[in-house]
């Protein structure tokens, strides 16, 4: 649950229309990974060898220095080589296996036969790295696309036939495409397996493997993962070759200077704390034990003037978009 208070407490409570489940989206981006200001190239990432187009990319983008994890796996990659990296979500990974993936595929697209392919867990994960990639991508005249359940599909498949280069995929949406047809990935040369201990931790090994078997032309995977045992390591044995391990000992160091609070407080005054918090900070998540709660949460805030979204699992996935995107935009 997502809150902004910005309405003055004590204002007539309004209640917004909910959106159907049809009712189409803008494209503004989900999150604000992409508002970093530009800088100006070459960034930190020339020095690891990345071509001067993507790191043109990479400056419009406000990239300018890798992180630990990118430093370790880009040489690596850009050298052709599998890679097994473990690292905890936050520690930048994305860019170190988008930047080699934008590196080494120089070909165009054909309608409905991506070039690359990114395998992640989750839809919103599936949007934070497509949003991440884009504006790189877009810099190199490549074109990235999120694909995964609760969105349009009509949408999806007229933008793979317009031919789409990156295709950043929840499995089970793949492979529905792939059964209708609609798309092929037999073209496919770099896969990567993104937080592949939670695909294997949520059941989807057996579909992450079908559709490894139906990229019949890869030459490079990557997989990455916060462990690499168990099916992530039946994973490695299996459909990596000769892999190079690189690891890091902790995320960014924003995780590191995170600060902690505990306030005891009585549970009939949990939402006007809250409230009285958000006054002073621009941004707040609120984090409940069910999605029932969740609602009723959003509703007590709403009543003292906090303007606030729920996000849950029961709510449709046009809904939860929305959420975010007002969310990102402030």
């Amino acid at each position: 649950m997502s809150s902004n208070p910005t309405r003055p407490p004590g204002s007539s409570r309004r209640r917004r229309p909910r959106p159907r489940a049809t009712e189409s989206l803008d494209s503004s981006p989900l999150t604000s990974v992409t508002a970093l200001p530009p800088v100006e190239p070459p960034t930190g990432f020339a020095e690891l060898g990345v071509p001067e187009r993507v790191d043109a990319g990479l400056a419009a983008a406000g990239f300018a220095e890798p992180f630990k994890i990118q430093h370790a796996a880009i040489p690596i990659a850009l050298e052709g080589r599998d890679v097994c990296g473990r690292a905890q979500t936050g520690s930048g990974k994305t860019l170190a296996f988008g930047v080699p993936m934008l590196a080494r595929i120089t070909d165009e697209a054909a309608p409905r036969r991506p070039l690359g392919l990114v395998l992640v867990p989750t839809r919103e994960l599936a949007v934070q790295v497509a949003e991440v990639l884009r504006p790189v991508a877009e810099h190199t005249e490549k074109q990235v696309l999120a694909v995964y359940g609760g969105s349009s599909r009509v949408d999806q498949i007229s933008a793979l036939e317009r031919g789409i280069d990156f295709v950043i995929a929840t499995p089970l949406r793949l492979i529905d495409l792939m059964k209708s047809g609609e798309v092929s990935l037999e073209d496919v040369q770099i896969v990567v397996l993104d937080e592949a201990d939670r695909m294997a931790d949520d059941g989807f090994t057996p579909q992450v493997e079908w559709v490894l078997r139906h990229c019949t032309g890869r030459t490079q995977t990557m997989l990455f993962s916060a462990t690499l045992d168990g099916d992530v390591g039946h994973l490695i044995r299996h459909y990596l070759r000769d892999p190079v391990e690189v690891a890091i000992d902790s995320a960014t160091g924003t995780v590191g200077t995170m600060h902690h609070l505990f306030l005891a407080v009585h549970h009939m005054d949990k939402d006007k704390v809250v409230a009285s918090l958000g006054q002073g900070i621009p941004k707040l998540l609120v984090f409940c034990q069910t999605k029932r709660l969740c609602d009723r949460v959003a509703r007590n805030l709403e009543d003292l003037g906090v303007d606030v979204a729920a996000i849950h699992g029961d709510l449709a996935q046009v809904q939860r978009e929305r959420a975010m995107r007002q969310f990102a935009r402030g």
